[in-house]
């Protein structure tokens, strides 16, 4: 079966870098569903997440922003911020959200607003997948290491 070379880089690290099957990501238009031999594509990456399966594997990102190179055999997101699922600490998280609800009660000016409104999208992604993997009572596969 033909593959996709997948790598996922942050501004600190690279967090993956293997073959996958497919790669789902939150376009800033909607969610995109990249498999070998895609068209070549550059698009903006939402606050979101990412999911790849390789066989039964599936591998879990939060991606905060950036871009992805999509070519017919390769994928490269170069995410703001990007996490992986077993990173992310739900009360960290919860905390996160807690603090920016409280700040946009004080009806704060337009541009702390939107820079406040964007700390809660990131932390309700975040919470959605810490949630979500505790729902299913088992931890998602290990993500390798870069090669």
């Amino acid at each position: 079966m033909t593959t996709l070379r997948l790598k996922v880089v942050s501004q600190h690290e690279e967090l993956f870098s293997g073959d996958v099957d497919i790669v789902l990501a939150p376009g800033v238009n909607g969610q995109l569903g990249i498999l070998p031999n895609h068209a070549p594509l550059i698009t903006q990456l939402a606050v979101g997440e990412l999911i790849t399966r390789e066989g039964d594997e599936e591998y879990v990102f939060a991606v905060h922003g950036g871009f992805m190179h999509v070519l017919p055999d390769e994928v490269i997101v170069l995410a703001d911020v990007a996490e992986r699922l077993e990173e992310i600490d739900e009360e960290r998280a919860e905390a996160a959200r807690q603090r920016a609800m409280e700040l946009l009660k004080r009806a704060p000016p337009p541009e702390e607003r939107r820079l406040t409104e964007l700390a809660l999208r990131r932390s309700n992604v975040r919470l959605k997948l810490a949630r979500e993997r505790r729902r299913r009572g088992r931890r998602r596969p290990q993500i390798r290491q870069s090669e």
